[in-house]
């Protein structure tokens, strides 16, 4: 499963820290490319599907190991809503993972020695609904409901054999639960990261709780946060550690905020590499960005990593 590796991910968590790439939408934005669409990148694995590679061979090139798939927003719903038919639906979801694999490929041709793998991006119900409801959850469907929406696009991923399921920016525990249930049976780990404000899920619950789901699933190698501000991971590290005893997977924004009407990003930033020491101290040994973090700034995380 591995992109020309010895060695599973699982394994790499067990001696050391694994840098993950940084934010999909600002690198194409960078690159020219227009996600103002409900789609958001996914648009790109139909238009554009080099425009990704290159993405993912840029956070390559500067440090990453891991490559997060341009899936986050992927969904069956969402493509039918585009009038794109359910199995050119699965092609696209299954070309997501294709694509990291082949930057993998591109980093190695290139010189890269490292082990490099792939994480296929599971993205919540709200990203589908593309309103911003990702950041607040409780969409007022049962857990049963979610895992129906989830677990189908789960088994297609699953099948495209990349080394992890990144089931992430999760805003509450009913979604946690259900993607939780949905990955059982599918051979391939995962892991599970909360979207957070402060000491709680985007949906209010303690972290404590939404951690604990976790702690007994076989399948999830790591918990833990991403696409939160840098300030809510010290705490998140802290407690995703002491509750499950895993490993612990942290990529926050870069403290900029979004505001979901506008669909623009406002403040400043409030990254910096400096903080990775502090997260990889208290158990972090996923780390990475998400949304607004640039290549710039993994570089800055593989060098405190790797120096």
């Amino acid at each position: 499963m591995t992109s020309d590796t010895s060695g599973t991910l699982a394994d790499a968590l067990t001696t050391g820290t694994v840098v993950l790439d940084g934010g999909m939408s600002n690198q194409l934005e960078s690159a020219g490319h227009d996600l103002s669409d409900e789609l958001w990148s996914a648009r790109l694995l139909a238009e554009r599907p080099e425009a990704i590679v290159e993405a993912h061979l840029g956070y390559f090139e500067a440090g990453a190991d891991v490559a997060i798939t341009s899936s986050y927003q992927a969904t069956f719903e969402g493509f039918a809503k585009r009038g794109i038919p359910r199995e050119r639906a699965a092609e696209l979801l299954v070309l997501s993972v294709e694509l990291a694999r082949e930057a993998a490929h591109r980093a190695h041709a290139k010189g890269i020695r490292r082990p490099l793998w792939v994480a296929a991006s599971v993205g919540p119900y709200g990203a589908m609904l593309a309103d911003g409801s990702e950041y607040r959850g409780r969409y007022g469907l049962s857990v049963a409901e979610l895992e129906r929406f989830h677990r189908p696009r789960l088994e297609v991923l699953a099948a495209a054999a990349p080394d992890v399921l990144a089931l992430e920016t999760v805003p509450d525990t009913d979604e946690a639960q259900a993607l939780l249930r949905a990955v059982r049976g599918l051979g391939v780990p995962a892991w599970l990261s909360y979207s957070v404000a402060g000491d709680r899920t985007r949906a209010g619950q303690p972290l404590e709780e939404a951690f604990a789901l976790a702690a007994d699933a076989d399948e999830v190698i790591a918990v833990g946060v991403n696409c939160c501000a840098p300030e809510d991971v010290d705490g998140a590290v802290e407690t995703a550690a002491r509750v499950t005893g895993k490993p612990v997977v942290v990529y926050p924004n870069s403290g900029e905020a979004w505001d979901a009407q506008a669909r623009a990003w406002s403040g400043r930033s409030s990254f910096t590499a400096e903080q990775v020491t502090g997260w990889e101290t208290g158990g972090a040994r996923l780390i990475g960005g998400c949304c607004r973090v640039g290549p710039g700034a993994i570089a800055g995380i593989a060098e405190s990593v790797r120096g």
